[in-house]
C-alpha cells in the first residue's frame, strides 16, 4: 500500500505528457502570450537534492545535459528550473557553442536566476592550462556569468599524465579568483583505471563518469568508485541509458527489437516505470553518486525523468537481477569503454592527439569511434558524430578500413564486431 502511495501514477503521466511527445507540448503553447509561457508554477514538485562529495553543497540528483542548441529551446531551461533541475551541464563545444549561448540568453532575460543555478561546463579539446583558461573565459562570456560552479578542466580524461602540476595550479588560482567553485574531470573510457588514478591525487573535486546498469557488474569499476568516494570526490553518472554503437545488437535507444528488449520493457512496465526511468533509478540507488546527467532535448523527456526521481519506489533485488541478466544477454551491442584492451591489441598503429603531448606510445581510436557511432545510431546526433570523427587525423582515417581488428575482437570482453562497426562508422561518419 505504501509503495502505491509513493509511486508516480504512470498511467496519468502518459496521458499528460510522456506518450504524447514534445509535439503536443508545443502545440499546447499556441495562442498563449509570452508571459503565460514564462510563468513558473511555484507549487511544482522539486527533485531531491544530494551532497556533492565532501563539499557540503547540495545539488539536484537529476542534471540537465545540454549537448544541443539551447538558444532555440529556452522552454526546456524554464521547465527544468520549475522542477528544481537547476544543475545544468554544458561544454565549450556543445552545439558549436549554442548550448552555452542558450544559457547566456536565458540568464540575460532572467539575471536573478543565476544564484539559484548550479552550472557546469567543460574545457573541450584543451591540452594545456593556457587552453583551459581561454575556454573558461569564453564560456563565462557566452553564458553571461562571472563564475562557473563546476568546471571540467579535462574533458574526456584519457590518461593521468593529463593532470599536470600546471593544471593543478591553474585550478587553485581560478578558485581563488572566484571564477570556478569546483574543478573536475569527465571520463568516457578506461573508467576504472582513470577513476583509481584520480582518487590518489587529492585535488580533484568532481568526476563525471560513464556509469550504468551494465558497468555495475564490473568489480574493478566498483573498487575504483569506492576509492573516489572514500577520497571525498563527488561522482556524477552519465550515459546511464547504456546504449551502444550497434543498433542490431541491443545498442538502440528506444527501439524494441528483440525478445530480450520486450522482456525488459514488460518487466518495468508492470512496476510502473519506463525502461529509461528504471535505468536512472538503478544508478541513483548507488548512494556514492551525487547526480545523474541526462541529455533531455524535449519537455516530454524532462518530465519523464523528473517523474522517475520524484518517485520514491525503490527497485527490488528482482529488478536488479533483471538488469543483470539483460546486460549479460545484450553485451555484444555495447562498448564498455575499455580502450586499453583495444589499444594493446592494435598498438603501434595510430596516435591520439591527447597522448602526443604526454609522450605515450601510439594508440588507436577504436573506443572513440565506437562512441561516435553510438552518438550517430543511438542518440540521433549525426552532425556532432561526423564533426568528432573528422577530428581524427586523416592519416589515421585513411587506414581504418585496412587494419586487422581480429585480435582486438578476440580480446573484447563485450565480443563486439569491431571491424564491422569501424567500417560502418567510416561509411556513416566520413
Amino acid at each position: 500500500m505504501k509503495e502505491n502511495q509513493n509511486k508516480i501514477n504512470r498511467r496519468n503521466f502518459l496521458k499528460t505528457m510522456g506518450a504524447a511527445g514534445v509535439g503536443s507540448v508545443f502545440a499546447g503553447c499556441k495562442g498563449k502570450k509570452e508571459n503565460e509561457l514564462n510563468a513558473i508554477d511555484p507549487n511544482a514538485p522539486q527533485v531531491p537534492r544530494q551532497k556533492l562529495g565532501k563539499s557540503g553543497v547540495e545539488i539536484p540528483c537529476l542534471c540537465l545535459g545540454g549537448n544541443y542548441d539551447l538558444i532555440e529551446r529556452q522552454i526546456i531551461l524554464r521547465k527544468a528550473l520549475e522542477s528544481g533541475v537547476i544543475y545544468w551541464d554544458t561544454a565549450h563545444n556543445y552545439a558549436w557553442g549554442n548550448s552555452e549561448l542558450g544559457i547566456g540568453k536565458f540568464l540575460s532575460k532572467n539575471p536573478d536566476v543565476r544564484k539559484k543555478l548550479f552550472i557546469a561546463s567543460k574545457a573541450s579539446y584543451a591540452t594545456t592550462a593556457a587552453d583551459v583558461e581561454k575556454r573558461l573565459q569564453l564560456s563565462l562570456k557566452r553564458m553571461n556569468t562571472n563564475y562557473i560552479d563546476l568546471y571540467y578542466g579535462v574533458h574526456i580524461f584519457s590518461h593521468p599524465g593529463q593532470l599536470t602540476d600546471e593544471l593543478r595550479q591553474w585550478a587553485e588560482s581560478a578558485k581563488k579568483q572566484n571564477l570556478i567553485r569546483f574543478f573536475g574531470l569527465s571520463i568516457h573510457s578506461n573508467m576504472a583505471q582513470n577513476l583509481a588514478a584520480a582518487a590518489k591525487l587529492g585535488w580533484i573535486d568532481v568526476i563525471m563518469t560513464v556509469y550504468n546498469f551494465r558497468l555495475m557488474q564490473d568489480t574493478e569499476m566498483q573498487a575504483a568508485i569506492e576509492a573516489c568516494h572514500k577520497a571525498g570526490i563527488a561522482l556524477i553518472a552519465m550515459k546511464t541509458q547504456a546504449v551502444g554503437p550497434d543498433t542490431r545488437l541491443g545498442g538502440h535507444a528506444v527501439k524494441v527489437e528483440t525478445e530480450r528488449d520486450k522482456e525488459l520493457l514488460g518487466h518495468f512496465r508492470k512496476r510502473g516505470f519506463t525502461e529509461g526511468q528504471a535505468k536512472i533509478k538503478v544508478v541513483l540507488q548507488d548512494e556514492r553518486f551525487s547526480s545523474v546527467c541526462v541529455g533531455m532535448e524535449t519537455v516530454a523527456l524532462l518530465t519523464s525523468n523528473v517523474a522517475a526521481v520524484l518517485d520514491k519506489t525503490k527497485l527490488t533485488r528482482a529488478d536488479i537481477e533483471v538488469f543483470k541478466e539483460y546486460a549479460r544477454a545484450t553485451c555484444s551491442g555495447y562498448c564498455a569503454g575499455c580502450a586499453y584492451i583495444c589499444d594493446a591489441a592494435l598498438r603501434n598503429t595510430v596516435r591520439h592527439p591527447a597522448e602526443e603531448s604526454i609522450g605515450l606510445p601510439d594508440a588507436p581510436y577504436v573506443s572513440d569511434i565506437m562512441r561516435y557511432l553510438m552518438y550517430y545510431n543511438s542518440y540521433g546526433q549525426q552532425t556532432e558524430a561526423r564533426e568528432l570523427f573528422a577530428r581524427i587525423p586523416g592519416s589515421v582515417r585513411n587506414r581504418l578500413l585496412s587494419m586487422d581488428y581480429s585480435l582486438a575482437e578476440t580480446r573484447c570482453p563485450q565480443h563486439l564486431p569491431i571491424g564491422r562497426l569501424v567500417a560502418e562508422a567510416v561509411s556513416k561518419l566520413a
